[in-house]
């Protein structure tokens, strides 16, 4: 089969490269690209671990086929960092012990990241929402609020999930 001329803005940087028009935006952004912060938990869309940001809203990257991406602007876990200093999101992980195995973590990064791009003062509610995609078998997912609602500048009060 033919390959098409993908061209798209990841972390910042305009990528341009040619792909089988049914290979995933997971394996581009993992294989391609070399940025294997993206994981593949499930590979259809159940578990969130492939999370990352396209134009502002969260996409599963083992859903998305790579040539619907033709001009647009993706953040992946590795675009966070800037001037080798972790975003406050990470860093609030790393405080609230909200990461456990890890595999899930950079997937409910980006999640939390969108949320608080949209909406930097979500209700504990909203944010549950927003990591209701991503799946965590090690946190119970109270570290996980903690950490959102610190960057967010809320006091954390727990309740029962």
């Amino acid at each position: 089969m033919d390959k098409v001329l993908l061209n798209m803005v990841v972390n910042g940087k305009p990528v341009s490269l040619e792909i089988k028009p049914y290979t995933r935006l997971l394996d581009v952004l993992r294989y391609d690209l070399g940025l294997t912060g993206t994981k593949e938990g499930c590979g259809i869309g159940e578990c969130g671990a492939c999370t990352v940001i396209v134009d502002g809203q969260t996409v599963n990257t083992c859903l998305t086929l790579a040539a619907s991406m033709e001009g647009r602007h993706i953040t992946t876990i590795e675009g966070l960092m800037e001037n080798g200093k972790m975003h406050p999101i990470q860093e609030a992980f790393i405080k609230h012990n909200a990461v456990q195995c890890g595999f899930c973590t950079p997937g409910l990064i980006m999640s939390a990241k969108a949320l608080l791009d949209a909406n930097p003062e979500p209700s504990r509610e909203e944010i549950k929402l927003a990591i209701s995609g991503n799946l965590c078998r090690c946190t119970g997912y109270e570290q996980i609020i903690d950490a959102i609602r610190d960057v967010a500048g809320q006091p954390n009060k727990r309740e029962i999930f």
